[in-house]
């Protein structure tokens, strides 16, 4: 560990709910909850606002819904956070060639390798700037922990929440970190807490106090060395730069389990064209084809097989994912179904499979593949999800606060307006058609294009 705080650790303040509450001026101020929507849905992101109420993330939706009825609940836009991200994340980039993304919202950077910073001033200075810069580029806020270690600077990241800085003095740390509960630990969930508890250890100073080998006792060797020294404020785990991906995957739940062979069978086909979708976007190919089930029962099933080359032909993945599946017992019903692509690779090798050629032309057009079977699958009110953009010929831009029975009612605004008004409309309306999200912060005369972040 270091002697001095330049590991940042940056935490965006409620991503998803404060990027919705930040386009939509009517949900200023109000509790917003973004997740799955349907029975089996779980909260993606609550707002401050919902938090009030005991909603947090991972939490079930229906759970959340009988906390906060009258929240907002938004369906996620993960293609207009992606493009927000990316703005935070050039500008971690310009501090240090050294950044670690952790998720879209949360990254390390390396002040020291930059050069950006070398002692608590300096560091300092740089994450007032940088927490500045957040909010002039994107109009989100972010907390961000300045530390000696990757696990104090979250931590520190943590106590700043939200729209906070907080700097952990090199010598401090044996005292921040003593009272503090075992679970603020990296890799102390809620099985290693349960199993501390029992064994009457319950704060960081009284993993200090049980010493090593009772740790290694307790938890193994390998947990209870990590532990320790995590305990006694050492962290030696430098920030890595960003990693290639190990795989492109999609997956979907569903609310009532799919009994039917066949519409399990088309459920595969769509996951496939979207997993291959994605794989194209990233610029990629992989090897090896991943189908995942999740049986009615909570059982879970993977299969694999793998090519004598990397691909990225929906027609070749199709193909293998049908093929993995009959190999699977779905009598009972599934809950969920997934494809996945590992061995990755950037090249791809063509006509893997003599079979599959003569299915390429049969097959719809890569950006229409995934369409007849969402059009047979869906019910019309499923196109217009809920807190998603739309665009009406007379009323102009707005986003979707609710649809059903043939009606989707709308509310017309943006981000830099004042909260707009409701309007109510039939789902096959040609005047209304999907749009993309626009931008949070207006673009400055001159300035290039910013992303537009299609959902």
């Amino acid at each position: 560990m270091r002697n001095a705080p330049t590991i940042l650790h940056l935490d965006m303040d409620a991503f998803y709910a404060s990027a919705e509450q930040a386009s939509k001026p009517s949900l200023r101020g109000k509790a917003v909850i973004v997740g799955g929507l349907g029975p089996r849905g779980v909260v993606a992101t609550a707002s401050y606002e919902a938090r009030v109420f005991g909603v947090r993330s991972a939490m079930p939706m229906a759970q959340a819904r009988r906390l906060a009825p009258n929240a907002a609940y938004l369906v996620p836009r993960f293609g207009f956070y992606r493009a927000i991200s990316e703005q935070v994340m050039e500008l971690l980039h310009s501090l240090s060639p050294l950044v670690e993304p952790l998720s879209l919202d949360e990254a390390f950077v390396d002040l020291e390798a930059g050069e950006a910073a070398w002692d608590e001033a300096s560091a300092r200075l740089v994450g007032e700037k940088l927490r500045a810069d957040i909010r002039a580029v994107t109009g989100l806020t972010g907390s961000v922990g300045l530390a000696a270690c990757k696990m104090l600077a979250k931590i520190a990241s943590e106590e700043g929440k939200p729209n906070g800085l907080v700097l952990i003095e090199p010598g401090t740390e044996r005292a921040k970190l003593g009272p503090m509960s075992v679970r603020m630990l990296p890799g102390v969930g809620p099985a290693t807490g349960d199993h501390l508890r029992r064994a009457g250890i319950t704060t960081v100073d009284e993993i200090a106090e049980a010493g090593e080998d009772e740790l290694v006792r307790l938890l193994g060797k390998a947990h209870g060395h990590a532990l320790y020294a995590m305990a006694l404020a050492h962290d030696d785990r430098p920030v890595v730069a960003e990693r290639e991906a190990k795989s492109v995957s999609v997956e979907d739940t569903y609310d009532v389990d799919i009994h039917d062979r066949i519409r399990v069978g088309l459920e595969v086909q769509r996951l496939a064209d979207r997993c291959v979708r994605r794989l194209r976007g990233a610029r990629l190919s992989g090897r090896t084809i991943v189908l995942k089930v999740r049986r009615y029962d909570f059982s879970t099933l993977t299969r694999s097989e793998t090519l004598r080359g990397p691909t990225d032909d929906p027609a070749v993945v199709r193909e293998a994912a049908a093929r993995l599946l009959d190999s699977v017992d779905t009598t009972g019903g599934v809950r969920l179904l997934g494809v996945g692509v590992t061995g990755l690779a950037d090249y791809t090798q063509e006509d893997l499979f003599a079979q599959a050629a003569g299915e390429v032309a049969e097959q719809p057009e890569e950006e229409g593949g995934e369409e007849p079977v969402e059009e047979q699958q869906v019910p019309a009110e499923r196109r217009w999800p809920a807190g998603h953009d739309v665009r009406h010929a007379e009323f102009g831009h707005g986003w979707v606060q609710g649809s059903g029975l043939g009606r989707v009612t709308v509310r017309f605004e943006t981000p830099d307006s004042e909260p707009g008004r409701v309007r109510t409309f039939r789902t096959d309306d040609t005047e209304l058609e999907p749009a993309d999200p626009l931008p949070l912060v207006p673009r400055r005369p001159g300035a290039g294009a910013a992303p537009a972040g299609a959902a």
